[in-house]
């Protein structure tokens, strides 16, 4: 029977290191919440003007924002040859992969999901659409950091690969990204909240298979 231990270890690392570099954790926080916030001062504060374009900034700068920290997800552990002991574990690796991935989100995703709502008045966003739109963020923001976590993979033995990783997770993003604005269509959420759904399925099925076998052939 595998033993769970090298999954919990790798959740708990992950946790630990996204607070240990100070303010890693807020950075995308922060870049979420500044590049929405700009948007007012560059386009007007024309209520019916943000209202027609807030729901696509907000995808476009979560889609950025999840970027920020992909970078140092795997790097360290190949470094200091951690991944290299999790490539021999018993335990597949790409549950491990998962994990990390998940403990990102769950630092760095999930505080830009409960940002939306305010974000979201301040773009002048109705207020019924922003609950839809917060569910809406939430799947879509967690497939983000998963195609993120496979570009983090491809780029861990790359210095500085932090422009890597944009060139090969964005268009991962781009279905995503679609079918999340669709979502926040006023009339159109039931069905379309659907195929954002599947979408993240698809994600969280594929990416951390993709990722085991990028960080295999970082190892190797």
């Amino acid at each position: 029977m595998r033993s769970p231990a090298p999954i919990r270890a790798a959740f708990g690392q992950a946790l630990a290191e996204a607070w240990a570099g100070g303010a890693g954790a807020l950075l995308p926080i922060g870049f979420f919440a500044g590049a929405a916030m700009l948007v007012p001062f560059t386009v007007g504060s024309e209520a019916n003007q943000l209202a027609a374009i807030g729901t696509g900034v907000l995808w476009v700068a979560l889609a950025l924002a999840s970027l920020v920290s992909m970078e140092r997800l795997f790097q360290a552990d190949l470094e200091d040859g951690t991944l290299e002991l999790w490539a021999q574990e018993a335990c597949p690796l790409f549950l491990i992969a998962a994990a990390k991935i998940f403990a990102h989100w769950t630092v760095s995703g999930l505080p830009l999901v409960l940002l939306t709502p305010l974000i979201g008045i301040t773009l002048q966003l109705p207020a019924d659409q922003l609950l839809p739109a917060m569910l809406a963020y939430g799947l879509g923001g967690l497939a983000f950091f998963f195609w993120g976590g496979v570009a983090g993979a491809l780029a861990a033995s790359v210095p500085r690969g932090g422009l890597l990783i944009a060139l090969l997770a964005l268009p991962l993003f781009v279905p995503t990204a679609i079918f999340g604005a669709l979502a926040a269509e006023p009339g159109a959420v039931g069905p379309n909240i659907l195929f954002l759904a599947a979408s993240t399925l698809f994600a969280l099925a594929v990416a951390p298979f993709a990722a085991s076998a990028a960080l295999r052939l970082a190892v190797d």
